[in-house]
């Protein structure tokens, strides 16, 4: 693939994946943060399952870019695509994403755990990943 394709793809989904990160903490932010922890699981949930779709976005454009193959059509991609695939490019891409996958996808969306320190680190996580795919000059 060449250069410019990468930026583009770059551009594209970065825009796209800090889009949903954006909205993550806006929706964060309803659920009203008391002694460390939130009060609304339904804004909590929300907003977990917002910032983890940004990440596969972001993750989708790293493997579009890395020429990662996509799982066969009748396939649905899983946790263990997403895994496999960082695990051979990038060791630490892939902690994080243990820990985002952890964070927000399982306890932060599924659990509707209100600990805001850990979820904190989830979003955190969440976002060295998508600067993964930074583009070089972003989109004016």
């Amino acid at each position: 693939m060449r250069r410019e394709e990468q930026e583009n793809i770059r551009q594209r989904d970065y825009a796209e994946a800090m889009r949903y990160m954006a909205n993550a903490r806006d929706t964060l932010q309803l659920a009203k943060l008391e002694r460390n922890r939130y009060k609304d699981p339904k804004y909590v949930r929300t907003a977990c399952g917002t910032a983890y779709n940004g990440v596969l976005i972001a993750l989708d454009a790293f493997f579009e870019i890395k020429d990662i193959p996509l799982p066969k059509d009748d396939i649905r991609k899983n946790v263990k695509y997403y895994r496999d695939g960082i695990g051979d490019a990038n060791r630490k891409m892939r902690d994080n994403f243990d820990d985002v996958y952890k964070i927000l996808h399982l306890s932060g969306y599924y659990d509707g755990n209100l600990n805001a320190k850990m979820i904190k680190e989830g979003f955190d996580k969440a976002n060295l990943i998508i600067d993964k795919i930074k583009p070089q000059q972003e989109a004016v």
